[in-house]
C-alpha cells in the first residue's frame, strides 16, 4: 500500500451500525421530555380522553408512513443527510442556480439553528430533571432562583460537553451508550405504564369514564390536536440522517423504521392512559409535569423513577440529535454547500470531528445565550416543510430515475398522504398564531440565500480559508473523507 492510499482506506464514515443500533437511533431522538412531561395540548384541543387516544394513535399511524416514504428514499439515495441528500439527489441537475438552493437552505437551517438549538433546550432539561431525585438531599428547596438556574446551566454544560466528547471519540462509544440510554428510556415508559395498568387494576378508572364526551368537534380545535400530536413524534427520519454507517442499510432502515415507530406509538397511547387514570382531564392540562404528578400520585417512593427517566431520555435524544446532524454537516460540505473541513474524517477514529466540534460550539452559544424557546418555534414548522419537500423529492425520483433498483417501494398513496400532512404542519401554526416570529423564519431563509449565492453558486473561497483548513487538520488530525480523495 502506498502512502498516499493510506489516509483513504481510513478517511470514510463506517458502517457500524445494526438493526438494533439503527432502531435505537429511532427510539433515542422520538422519546425526549416531551411525553413525561407536558402531553397536555392534544388532550385540551380534543376536548376528550377517548378522542385523545384516538388522536395518539392516529399520530402514531400517519408517523409512520411518514417514515416509509424516508425508507424509500434511504435506499435509492444511499447518503447521509436525510432530507438534504434527497433534495440535493432530486433537484441539483434542474437549474444551475434554483437546484440545489433547497437542499442548501435546509443544511442552513437545521445546522445553524434549529438542530443546535433543540440540543441546548434539551441538554438544559437534562440538567433540570437530573437533579430533582437529589433535591432533598442538596437542599436545593433553599437555594436562591438565580442560584438554581446558574447549576442547572452549569450542569447542562457539562452534559454538552459529555456528549460532544462520545461523538467525537467513535461511532463504536456512541452506539453503546445510546443502546442503553435506549432500553433505560422504554424501561421509564414501561414503568409509567405498569403503574396505570395497577390503578386500574385496583379499580381506578373514574377519570376515564367519559369517554367520548365532551368532544371537540371543531375543525380548527382537532387540526390543533393533530398538530401538537404529531409535534410529539417528530424523530421518525432520524435513521435515514445515518444512512451510511448503518449496516445492510436497504434491509435495515425500513426494518428499524417498521420495528421502532410501531413500538413508541404503544408507548405513548398507553402512557397517556396511565396518566388518566390518576389525573382528571383538568389537573393534566393545568400540569407543568404530568409525568412527576403521575409519579408523585402512582408511584410511592419510587416516584424518582420519573425525574431520574426525563435525564435519561433527554440526554440520549441530544446525543443522537447531534451525531444526526453532523452527518447532515459532513453530506453538504462534501457537496461544497459548508466549508470543506466539515467533510473531514479524524484519521483513527473515523469520526466528522470539526462537524461535531462545530455543533458543540453552536450549542454552547445558545445556552449561554438564553431565551432559545423562541428561535426554535420560528424554526421549527419548517421541519415539516422539509419533510414535505423531500416527499416531492421522492416523487421526482421515481419519475426521473425509473429503472433504479427500489430494494423498499412505498404504495403510491403515502407520499401523498404524508405531503398533505406536510402541508397541513407547515400551515396550521402560522394560521394559528400569526406571530411575526415567522417573519424571523424568512429573514433566516434569506440570509441562506445571501450566503449561498457568493459562496456556493459563484464559489468565492476568501484567502484565509486555506489556513483555516490547515489549522483545523492539525487541530482535530483529520484528513479529506474518501470521496474528496478519489
Amino acid at each position: 500500500m502506498t502512502a498516499a492510499a493510506e489516509p483513504k482506506a481510513a478517511a470514510g464514515l463506517k458502517r457500524e451500525m445494526g438493526l438494533m443500533s439503527a432502531i435505537n437511533v429511532i427510539i433515542s431522538v422520538m422519546i425526549g421530555s416531551g411525553i413525561f412531561v407536558s402531553p397536555t395540548a392534544a388532550l385540551r384541543y380534543s376536548g376528550s380522553i377517548g378522542f385523545c387516544l384516538v388522536v395518539w394513535t392516529v399520530c402514531g399511524g400517519i408517523s409512520l408512513l411518514g417514515a416509509l416514504c424516508f425508507a424509500e428514499l434511504g435506499t435509492v439515495v444511499p447518503r447521509s443527510g436525510a432530507e438534504y441528500a434527497y433534495l440535493i439527489e432530486a433537484f441539483k441537475k434542474s437549474h444551475s442556480f434554483w437546484g440545489p438552493l433547497p437542499s442548501f437552505i435546509c443544511a442552513w437551517v437545521y445546522v445553524m439553528i434549529l438542530r443546535p438549538a433543540e440540543i441546548a433546550v434539551i441538554i438544559l432539561t437534562f440538567a433540570e430533571y437530573s437533579i430533582l431525585p437529589f433535591r432533598h438531599l442538596l437542599g436545593l428547596e433553599h437555594m436562591p432562583a438565580a442560584d438554581l438556574h446558574l447549576l442547572i446551566k452549569l450542569i447542562g454544560i457539562l452534559g454538552l460537553g459529555i456528549i460532544t466528547y462520545i461523538n467525537l471519540s467513535s461511532v463504536k462509544l456512541y452506539v453503546t451508550i445510546n443502546n442503553v440510554f435506549g432500553f433505560c428510556k422504554v424501561f421509564a415508559c414501561l414503568v409509567v405504564i405498569f403503574g396505570g395498568i395497577y390503578q386500574l387494576a385496583i379499580g381506578n378508572t373514574e377519570n376515564l369514564a367519559g369517554g367520548f364526551q365532551g368532544t371537540n368537534t371543531s375543525p380548527g380545535h382537532i387540526a390543533l390536536a393533530f398538530y401538537n400530536g404529531l409535534w410529539a413524534y417528530d424523530g421518525w427520519s432520524s435513521v435515514t440522517t445515518i444512512t451510511e454507517e448503518i449496516k445492510k442499510p436497504e434491509v435495515n432502515i425500513p426494518r428499524s423504521i417498521m420495528i421502532a415507530v410501531p413500538i413508541i406509538t404503544g408507548l405513548y397511547v398507553f402512557m397517556n392512559l396511565a396518566y388518566m387514570t390518576v389525573l382528571s382531564m383538568g389537573e393534566m392540562i393545568a400540569s407543568e409535569a404530568v409525568g412527576i404528578d403521575f409519579g408523585d400520585r402512582a408511584l410511592g417512593s419510587f416516584s424518582f423513577l420519573i425525574p431520574l427517566g426525563v435525564a435519561l431520555a433527554t440526554f440520549g435524544c441530544a446525543l443522537s440529535i447531534q451525531f444526526g446532524v453532523t452527518r447532515l454537516c459532513y453530506v453538504a460540505s462534501q457537496e461544497g454547500q459548508m466549508l470543506e473541513p466539515l467533510s473531514y474524517i479524524h484519521v483513527r477514529r473515523a469520526t466528522p470531528a470539526p462537524a461535531v466540534a462545530m455543533q458543540g460550539i453552536l450549542a454552547l452559544a445558545f445556552i449561554l445565550v438564553g431565551n432559545i424557546e423562541t428561535l426554535i418555534e420560528f424554526a421549527s414548522f419548517l421541519i415539516w416543510f422539509f419533510y414535505g419537500a423531500a416527499v416531492v423529492a421522492l416523487l421526482a425520483l421515481r419519475r426521473s430515475q425509473p429503472n433504479v433498483h427500489r430494494p423498499y417501494k412505498v404504495p403510491l398513496i403515502v407520499p401523498y398522504i404524508t405531503l398533505a400532512v406536510s402541508v397541513f404542519l407547515s400551515i396550521v401554526p402560522v394560521i394559528s398564531d400569526p406571530s411575526p416570529k415567522y417573519l424571523f423564519a424568512v429573514g433566516f431563509i434569506l440570509s441562506g440565500v445571501l450566503v449561498y449565492t457568493p459562496f456556493v453558486y459563484y464559489k468565492v473561497r476568501p484567502r484565509w480559508i486555506n489556513k483555516l483548513t490547515f489549522m483545523i487538520q492539525v487541530l482535530f488530525e483529520v484528513v479529506p473523507s474518501s470521496s474528496k480523495l478519489d
